[in-house]
Formats: structure tokens, sequence, C-alpha cells
């Protein structure tokens, strides 16, 4: 299913030299990446999310009618409202969260019935008839909605608003409160920082099926530390007195309640003597009386998946999950129509597979088993007993959908093809899937498929022709080598190399290594993201590009990632100076010119790196790093170093302050002054270390900006500066 050009076409168009202001300016080089694909509930039609052309940044909710095979806008988020938006901060730390950047419509939910789509749009919630084609405003208030669902028979629209929960009936338009003790440090139906940050929940409510009642989790914040934090903007200081769950204090409060949507009682359900736990997930069976949660301990070393039994008022342990480092999260978890039998996924044996459980608890059968990783459940059919699934069993570079029996062993077929990474979406029927494909150089195309693979219709085919805003540059672009190495304990480490079109012979030329490298994370992979038209440029300047995944990342099971338990920055280290090592090993490679890039995690590393083991890192940006671990959140410091007070030492060690005397070669930090997430004290008490030791270094700060600095303004200069850095550093000692 490639789409690339002919060598025809290839020589018709002429080639442009990419440039930094072109990989951040419109048309996105993408090209129609549309996102959040989703089919309706009749599976007749497939929508999605695209950013208009002349503003990839805000986007409109279009649909593919598989009667017609057609295209169309469904929704223009600029004729509903065209001003610039306004929202909660509640609401942009959600987004931040989310990772969701842009304008315009960003979410949307379907109704059961396939009949109305809903989406909030600056503050408010509108509701799109698929019969009308007409959207009408369903709230018009100064407060905002956020987290708004569909009941799941279409009668009712819920949704947050000043931190209690509301149901709309649609027929009538009455609102009714289900919450009412909200405000201050009370929130009902709404996830805390940790749930939303490191957990992936980004909700805290859950309607049962036959819409009499929603569970929904109501948090205390009192007990969490409060800390004055600054956002620092180009034109004011903005302090934010804000509850921030440093590593080791306390976390909120939470009870899980259910109530009636009849006459709003509720029913707070016992969690156990220990409070200081975590809900994770929560989920409905098929009875709706039954619902399900996932405890979880402090220390993330213990799972309870529990049912509770609303009428009886009555809870049991359906199964345990245990580990001596810590337990990942995941939400694979899928109840049988048959009300007697669910699907799990567990790691117990090293690697994440899917395991069939009768609902008492007792498992019938291992479904998947391997020394390969399971991604996530998508579908099944019970009818023919199916399960359908992603997974990385032929590589962990590529993910793919796999298909294979419930009951009993059977062959697991792989579906799509090799050579392309896929995101895959069922319908209902699990009779046909949207098929989100990839490659490292090759754009997304969206395909609609048969559940064998048989191709039906493009539904975006984003082909690489003439029209294309990437084609000028595509001639131009470096085709990766990809390869692995030996980590210390006999484990197999994958790279990646974007290397310079011409190697000139006898000519060495300087390397920049881009490392994340930290948990939940993987860089090699046969995938387009459009960070890497960043290294093709730094390629077409006569850099060589490096990417190692090393141990502690993510894909690779449990026995590859838990080295680094307790002890944060040794192994990940040493498996990126082993990547050096083989780079000196190749004659095209300058030994004396090897760098270090990297964010978040890889801010992190770049420092370990260039502080650790100056003689293999000469030169390093960091940007917006982790420096000392007792300044990050609770959920994800404790579940790979501990609790504070039991591994003091471990803290102390992964801290980059007792290593910074190492530093020799040139180092750049920068960081957002607005972020809410790996905060600006991490830099500035990194700063002012160097400053006291007399180590020059150079800093970029971004007014404003958060976490991930958003926007193309800031995204262009970021990568000048970068550039400019390791240009200076690099190319003017050749």
């Amino acid at each position: 299913m490639a789409c690339g050009l002919s060598l025809a076409l290839v020589a018709n168009v002429t080639a442009q030299p990419l440039t930094l202001e072109r990989i951040f300016d419109d048309p996105s080089l993408a090209g129609k990446a549309p996102v959040k694909l989703k089919f309706s509930p009749d599976g007749s039609r497939v929508t999605y999310l695209q950013g208009k052309q002349q503003d990839y940044n805000r986007y409109d909710l279009w649909e593919y009618n598989l009667k017609d095979n057609k295209n169309r806008l469904l929704v223009d988020s600029q004729a509903l409202f065209s001003g610039p938006e306004t929202l909660s901060d509640e609401e942009k730390a959600r987004r931040e969260r989310q990772r969701i950047f842009g304008r315009g419509i960003l979410e949307y939910t379907w109704s059961d019935d396939g009949k109305a789509l809903l989406f909030p749009l600056n503050g408010d919630l509108y509701y799109y008839q698929l019969e009308s084609g007409k959207s009408r405003k369903l709230t018009n208030t100064e407060a905002f909605e956020t987290d708004a669902k569909f009941s799941p028979k279409g009668n009712y629209v819920s949704f947050i608003r000043e931190q209690n929960l509301y149901a709309l009936e649609l027929k009538t338009g009455k609102e009714i409160a289900l919450s009412k003790d909200g405000g201050g440090v009370i929130k009902n139906g709404m996830a805390e920082f940790v749930a939303q940050e490191e957990m992936s929940r980004m909700t805290g409510y859950w309607w049962a099926k036959d819409e009499s009642k929603i569970a929904f989790t109501r948090i205390d914040e009192s007990p969490v530390q409060q800390a004055i934090r600054n956002e620092i903007y180009a034109d004011e200081v903005k302090l934010f007195n804000q509850r921030y769950p440093f590593t080791g204090t306390a976390n909120v409060t939470i009870e899980l309640g259910v109530v009636s949507v009849n006459d709003q009682k509720i029913d707070w359900i016992d969690l156990g003597k220990d409070k200081d736990i975590y809900i994770a997930r929560a989920k409905w069976l098929n009875d709706s009386k039954t619902l399900s949660y996932q405890w979880q301990n402090r220390a993330q070393q213990q799972l309870e998946l529990r049912f509770y039994d609303t009428e009886k008022q009555l809870q049991r342990v359906a199964l345990t999950e245990h580990s001596d480092t810590w337990i990942n999260l995941h939400f694979d978890l899928h109840f049988l129509k048959d009300n007697k039998h669910f699907i799990w996924a567990s790691e117990r044996d090293g690697f994440k597979h899917l395991y069939l459980y009768r609902n008492n608890g007792q498992l019938v059968r291992q479904v998947t088993h391997g020394e390969w990783v399971v991604d996530a459940l998508k579908g099944v059919d019970e009818k023919t007993g199916t399960v359908y699934f992603a997974a990385r069993k032929d590589t962990p570079l590529e993910s793919h959908l796999y298909s294979t029996s419930m009951f009993k062993e059977s062959a697991i077929k792989r579906i799509t093809n090799l050579g392309t990474y896929h995101d895959v979406v069922l319908a209902k029927d699990t009779k046909t899937f949207i098929d989100n494909s990839s490659a490292v150089n090759q754009p997304n195309s969206v395909a609609l498929r048969k559940m064998s693979g048989e191709f039906v219709t493009w539904l975006e085919q984003n082909a690489l022709n003439e029209h294309h805003p990437l084609t000028p540059y595509l001639s131009d672009l470096a085709k990766p080598e990809y390869g692995t190495l030996t980590a210390e304990d006999g484990q197999t480490l994958h790279y990646r190399l974007f290397k310079p079109a011409k190697l000139e012979k006898g000519k060495q030329y300087p390397v920049i290594v881009n490392v994340y490298g930290g948990p939940h994370a993987q860089r090699v992979v046969n995938n387009w993201r459009s960070k890497n038209l960043y290294f093709q440029y730094m390629a077409q300047q006569g850099y060589v590009i490096f990417q190692l995944d090393n141990r502690g990342s993510y894909n690779r099971g449990k026995r590859f990632e838990d080295p680094i338990y307790k002890k944060l920055g040794v192994v990940e280290v040493a498996d990126q100076i082993r990547g050096v090592e083989f780079l000196r090993t190749l004659d095209y490679v300058d030994p004396q010119r090897i760098g270090v890039y990297g964010h978040s995690y890889g801010g992190y590393m770049a420092l370990m790196t260039m502080f650790k083991a100056p003689e293999y890192f000469q030169a390093g940006v960091s940007g917006a790093p982790v420096t000392d671990w007792t300044l990050y959140d609770t959920h994800y410091t404790e579940r790979y170093l501990g609790h504070p007070k039991d591994n003091a030492q471990g803290y102390q060690q992964s801290a980059v302050f007792d290593y910074a005397d190492g530093l020799q070669g040139p180092l750049m930090i920068y960081h957002g002054m607005a972020d809410d997430n790996v905060l600006f004290t991490h830099a500035t008490k990194l700063f002012k270390q160097l400053q006291d030791n007399m180590q020059p270094f150079e800093m970029m700060t971004y007014p404003g900006s958060k976490h991930s600095l958003r926007g193309k303004k800031v995204q262009t200069h970021l990568h000048q500066t970068i550039t400019h850095f390791f240009d200076r550093h690099f190319k003017t000692h050749q």
C-alpha cells in the first residue's frame, strides 16, 4: 500500500532544498494527515479531524461516507466560532496532559445510535445531527464544560462544570446536577493530575450501559502539597498556588461512588483501609449492575481488578497482578457479551500478552504468548471466537494487526503488510478496519480494509504525487539504516542512522545522537514522525543522526525495562556509550565531534551523558530536562525509583548534580518558562550549580511555553537555535 512516486513523476517535480522554516510552515509536509479516526456505530462512515490547509493547527470535523465513497467536510469549526478561543486553566492543563495542541474541533464523540456527534468548542458543547446536517449549541454559559460524553442510549449528554458532574437530557434540555460539593479542593468526576499525566486516565466518570447510573471519582486535593509555581510570559509573570504531588509527598484522597441519575443518590464504594492508593481504571460490565475498577497500591507493585455489585453492595477481587519492580497499566480489558468471560492483558511472563478469564476470576487460558509484546486489544468477534490485537510479533519496529482464536490454541495470523507501521481501528461488527499506515519516509495514508486485510478503498490516500507538499523534498530524503547492537547483559539494542546523502571518501562527519531513553517510549521505529524532518534537514547539512533505544525503553518486554529500577541514568547511559563505541568504528564518523540532543527524559539523558561520559559526547543540547527527581510527581517517579524514604541513595544518584563537575564540552539547556510538567525549577536549579561551579554553558528560555513548546514560531526558533549550536561547535572545528 505504499504510495510513492513513479520515476517519471519525480523527474517532473523540481527538487527544493529543505529549510527549517518550511518544516514548520503551512501546509504541513505530512500532507492530509487525518487524526482521531472513528467508525460510526453502524460502520457506514468514518469520521476524523483534519487541519485546514492554510492553518494545519486549526481542525475541522470530516467524514468519509462509505456509501458514496466521498470525503466531505461535516463541521467547519470556523463557521461555528471564528474568534480567539478562551479556555479555562483546567482545560489548558487537561489539553497539555493529552498532548493536544491546536484550535477548532479537537475532540468529538459519536452517539451509540450513530445519529449524532458531540464536540466541545471554546468552552461550550455542540450537538451535530447527521440527518439535519446542523449543529446546535447545548450550553452557553460563562463556565467551561469539559469531558463531554453521550450516555450509552443517547438520551443524555454528560459533562463537568465547575468541578461537578452534570447530565443534560437532550429531549427537554433539562440539566441534572449529579454532584453538588465540587469546588476548591473537591473535584467530582475529574481525573487528578497524576491520573491524567501518568496513568493516561483523562476522565473521572463512567456511564452504566442502561443509563441508570454513573460511577465517578471524588478527589480531595487538600493533602497535596501547595507550591507557588511561576509561569513567565513575555509581558507578565503569573503565579499559581498549585497543588503538585512531588514524589514522596501526599497524593489526593480519592473516593469512588455510583450516582443514580433519577434521584442523585450516591453509593460510596469501600476502597479499603489503605487510603494511599490509586484508582487506575473503571469500566462497567454488560449487566449494568457490576462495576469493575482497578485498584493499585502506592508502590505500584500490586494491581487488583475488583468487581462491585451495585445491587447487593458487595465486591470481590477478580484477579491480582504482582511485580517485584512495577506494573505497567493498560486499557486491555474487554467483557464479552456472553456475560461469562473477559479478556485481560498481563506482563506476568515478562511480555505483555492476552489472557481469557471467567467472570468469577478463574483463568481459562493464555491467548497469546512468546517473546514479543501485544500493543493493544483491538476487537473481539464472539460469533467466530476470534480476537484481534495490535502487536510486534514479527518485528519490534512495526505494529501490526493480528488475529487468533480466543478459546482454543491456534496459529496467530498477521493481517497487515510488513514494511509499514499500522495503527488500526476496528468497526463494531469486526467486518472492516481502518488502516492508518506509514513508514519512516512515507506520511500516513488511511485505507479501509476487510478483516482478511483485503483492500476496500482509500479513506485518505495522501499520495506522494505532484500536489503533495512533501514531493519537492522527497528525492533528497535520506533512507535511514537500521541495525542492532548488544548490551552488557546480552540484550539486543536497536538503532537507526540518518546519513548525509553523499559521503565523501576520506571525510569524517559530525554526529548528533538523538536520545529519549526513558520508559514508555520508543524512537527506533519504522513510522512517520514529522520530527524526523529535522533530522533529515541536519543530515542534508552534513550531520550523521544516530538514535538508539536503550534498556528501560518500551515495547520490548519487562526484562528490557526492569534494569532501570531504583537507579535511573545508569544502564541508559551505558547503552548510549555502547552506541558511540559503534559509531567510532565507522570510517565516516569523526570521533571527536559526537554530540547529544534530547528533550524531557531525553534532556535528562543529554545531561547525564555529558556529565558522566564527556570522553564520548563532546557537545550537548538538553531540552526541558528533569534534573532532580524529588521535584517530579509521585506516580511516575515512584514507579521507577520507589519512595524517597526507601531509596534516598537512588534518588541522589539519579539526579544530575553530583556529576556536573564532569562537564567538559559545550552545553546548551532550553526550557519553556510556563512548563507545568517538568517545572522550570529543574533548569534554574542546574543553572545555579553550573554558575557556582564557574562552568560555562548556554541557555535558551521560551516565555509562555509549556513542556511541549508548541507553536510554529517557537518550534522554528528552537530548531534554528539547536542547529546554530552544533554548527558553531562542530562545523567550525573541522
